[in-house]
């Protein structure tokens, strides 16, 4: 976490909480506030509705009284005639209403009735010129001409009406005055009614905007809950509105948010000024020491320069300088001394790893290319074990020597950037030269390079059998990566090891293949089923009179992915990925099983010949696998012959010569395989504990020469000697063979015998061999008749 979120996430919660706070307080306050002045709006508004209910409520009272003092009332009560009552008096008298009103689009009614409820004139002023006075009304009139009261008011509202004001008075149709109470029924009912268009618009506002219904009724209310209020409208009226309990939680709701954003708001503010003043006098100069330091670490940047910072930050600007001052110094020697290999003063892989990244990148930047070589020395372990470690470091670093010269002076006279020279493993070494090949500097360097081991490297005045194989690879041709460069380079560097040593190979689209090709004989050895896929063959041995004594079993595979896989493809595989074991135990088992058939072709003593990896001997296993298989198939360990390679080891290491030893103890033979392809030599064949040898068919090819005899013949006695059979392989001529019989071999392999056969085409051979035999057996007398 940055130091500028640091401080962040320490600030904002602080100020957050206390404008949280500061927020509540004033929420609580003015709550309470709020609703105090909401309650007093109300009473103010329900006073209001009152006052404009009274309002119309006396000027309807105003309306009768005016009326009954004027004279057309009273022409209209006291006509006899009623044809001309109801016309040219009605008509004076609506014109008497209509002059009475302020208000021409104010609904008034005006109704004159005899007891017991005979309606002599009814008028209103609406757009209905034929209305009748309402059922309503006439129920309200009934009520008063049956109450004692000589004068009464009321305030109608009814399910099918419009609310009314409503007022009557009784006229003695004489005196034109309040009739005494006894003269009630000769009285005259005046009833004026008028609807409070004000009030009602007010009533229907207040409602709406309070979300309840004005109580009107004819006793007395009482507030209710904390937001209520009441109003006088006349003698016997009162209302009463209570407002939805929402109400007041939205005001308090709206309140709430705008604290609430503000309260965000403001904390925004104050973090975003807080945080532009830690960023400019605490964190800036911090982030900024930071990155300079960074820049110090990667390389970017040599040195700390000075700061002008004051106080805390200042100092500790001032003090980190100084430290990295000092430690500079000796981080630069440790760096040296980590990015030097110990024994030869050059490059280690560590220094090369990091320096060939920088080149590459600065190659692909500048549009140019990169060349490595990749340096193996031949045959440097058998050196090394041979004449001594001091001998081995001393070549090596008479070599490293040898070689940066070599780098230098090229790279001088042809004017290329300097080269990268590295010590990578034991005996590899490595160059990275900014240049590609057909400028001559690459083939060049190779040539003086390899000229080094023409005559055997000479270390002390004293010349060794090593040699250089180099691979080359060229970026970004053959590798987009390091990694890729390498690999390719090394591929090419085995490329050049199998052309004959001391020599070069470029990358190329042969061996891209090749290396795929292994890697996909990996993937399948892994996942394959040994008894769908492999298969046996053998190859007869036989002695000088031409009787098979034994057979060799070698292994086969016939892949669905791959195809027909050569054992000198999937061998070295299967041993460098460590699935040598699988393949060997199959071949263990199965051999053993078939091994009866064997002994039916050619006899209860033919010995069967097993191949296993050499490095089936560092395993404790091996031999109990052995005794297993051959109790499980019936096989006697003495007709069992365990064929090791001669190169498996230049030393036989305790726990491979144990494993041989409890071998021989156990009853099973060991032959020491392809003798002659390694690093023979007299000594070894001494130290190996085995009944037989099996010269190599290279060896046999050289040997078997008529001016190579004597040599032949003194390696077949030393092996007899030391008590071992010699079996030749690879003889496919009779030249061959008789030359190998002068020398005294014991037994014979080859194509000349046979080629390795399935265990069906093996049958075929041993009795196209009875019938050969018998037919010179037959042949014979017939050939001595005729001697």
């Amino acid at each position: 976490m940055t130091l500028g979120k640091r401080a962040l996430s320490l600030i904002f919660p602080v100020v957050l909480a206390g404008y949280v706070l500061a927020a509540s307080l004033i929420y609580f306050v003015q709550g309470s506030s709020i609703l105090g002045l909401e309650r007093a709006r109300l009473w103010q508004q329900m006073g209001l509705l009152a006052a404009l209910f009274q309002n119309e409520a006396t000027q309807n009272r105003s309306l009768i009284y005016s009326l009954v003092a004027g004279d057309t009332v009273r022409l209209f009560v006291n006509e006899p005639d009623a044809s001309y009552r109801s016309t040219a008096l009605g008509v004076r008298l609506q014109q008497s209403i209509t002059s009475l009103s302020d208000d021409r689009k104010k609904f008034i009614s005006v109704a004159i009735i005899r007891p017991p409820l005979a309606v002599d004139y009814y008028y209103e002023d609406s757009e209905d010129p034929f209305a009748q006075i309402t059922p309503q009304q006439l129920a309200y009139a009934r009520q008063v001409i049956d109450s004692p009261r000589l004068s009464s008011w009321a305030y109608l509202d009814m399910a099918g009406m419009e609310p009314l004001i409503v007022h009557s008075e009784f006229i003695d149709p004489l005196t034109f005055n309040r009739p005494v109470a006894s003269a009630k029924r000769q009285a005259i009912l005046v009833q004026t009614a008028v609807r409070p268009k004000a009030f009602l618009d007010m009533k229907r506002a207040l409602e709406k905007e309070y979300g309840r219904t004005i109580e009107i009724g004819q006793h007395q209310f009482l507030a209710q809950g904390a937001l209520s209020a009441t109003a006088t409208l006349g003698p016997s009226l009162f209302a009463r509105l209570t407002p939805d309990t929402t109400f007041l939680e939205n005001r308090l709701w709206t309140l709430k948010s705008l604290l609430a954003f503000g309260a965000i708001a403001l904390s925004l503010c104050t973090i975003g000024l807080i945080l532009l003043l830690v960023r400019r006098y605490i964190t800036n100069p911090i982030a900024r020491l930071d990155r300079q330091l960074t820049d110090v670490m990667t390389g970017n940047r040599s040195a700390l320069p000075d700061m002008n910072e004051g106080g805390e930050i200042g100092r500790l600007s001032a003090n980190v300088k100084r430290l990295h001052d000092h430690s500079k110094q000796s981080f630069d020697l440790v760096q040296n001394a980590s990015w030097t290999d110990t024994l030869t003063g050059i490059s280690n892989r560590e220094y090369f790893n990091i320096r060939s990244t920088q080149i590459l990148a600065e190659a692909e930047a500048e549009d140019i290319g990169c060349t490595l070589l990749f340096i193996d020395v031949d045959n440097f372990k058998f050196v090394n074990d041979k004449h001594g470690h001091k001998i081995g470091d001393e070549l090596l670093k008479t070599l490293a020597d040898r070689i940066s010269a070599i780098v230098g002076r090229v790279v001088g006279e042809r004017g290329l950037p300097d080269g990268l020279f590295a010590r990578l493993s034991g005996d590899e070494f490595a160059i990275m030269l900014r240049c590609q090949p057909g400028g001559g500097a690459i083939t060049e360097m190779s040539s003086e390079i390899l000229s080094l081991f023409a005559e055997g490297f000479e270390v002390l005045d004293k010349a060794y059998p090593v040699t250089a194989s180099i691979g080359i690879a060229v970026y970004p041709e053959d590798a987009g990566t390091l990694p890729e460069l390498i690999a390719n380079a090394d591929a090419a560097m085995y490329q050049a090891k199998s052309q004959g040593k001391n020599g070069s190979a470029r990358y190329s689209r042969s061996l891209h293949e090749k290396r795929n090709r292994q890697r996909r004989i990996e993937e399948e050895l892994r996942v394959l089923e040994p008894d769908d896929e492999f298969h046996l063959v053998y190859m007869p041995i036989v002695d000088g009179h031409g009787k098979v004594t034994g057979c060799e079993a070698l292994l086969r595979w016939n892949s669905p992915v791959l195809g027909r896989v050569t054992p000198d493809e999937f061998i070295p595989i299967a041993e460098t990925t460590g699935l040598f074991s699988k393949i060997d135990w199959w071949v263990i088992d199965r051999a053993m099983a078939e091994y009866g058939r064997i002994r039916k072709l050619f006899g209860a003593e033919t010995i069967l010949c097993i191949n296993i990896s050499s490095a089936e001997l560092y395993t404790k296993s091996i031999s109990d696998h052995f005794c297993d298989c051959a109790e499980r198939h019936a096989v006697e360990p003495r007709m069992i012959e365990i064929e090791l390679t001669e190169t498996f080891a230049v030393k036989l290491g305790e726990q491979s010569r144990r494993n041989i030893e409890i071998l021989r103890s156990r009853g099973f033979r060991i032959s020491i395989d392809d003798f002659g392809a390694g690093y023979t030599s007299v000594q070894q064949i001494i130290e190996y504990p085995a009944e037989t040898i099996k010269l190599d068919r290279e060896l046999v090819e050289s040997l078997t020469r008529s001016a190579a005899l004597p040599t032949l013949r003194a390696l077949v006695a030393l092996c007899h000697a030391q008590d071992m059979s010699v079996i030749a392989e690879g003889v496919d001529t009779t030249e061959k063979m008789a030359l190998l019989a002068a020398a005294g071999c014991d037994l014979y392999q080859g194509y000349l015998i046979s080629r390795p056969l399935a265990l069906e085409e093996l049958g075929v051979w041993a009795v196209q061999r009875l019938m050969e035999k018998a037919r010179d057996d037959a042949q014979k007398p017939e050939r001595r008749a005729l001697a």
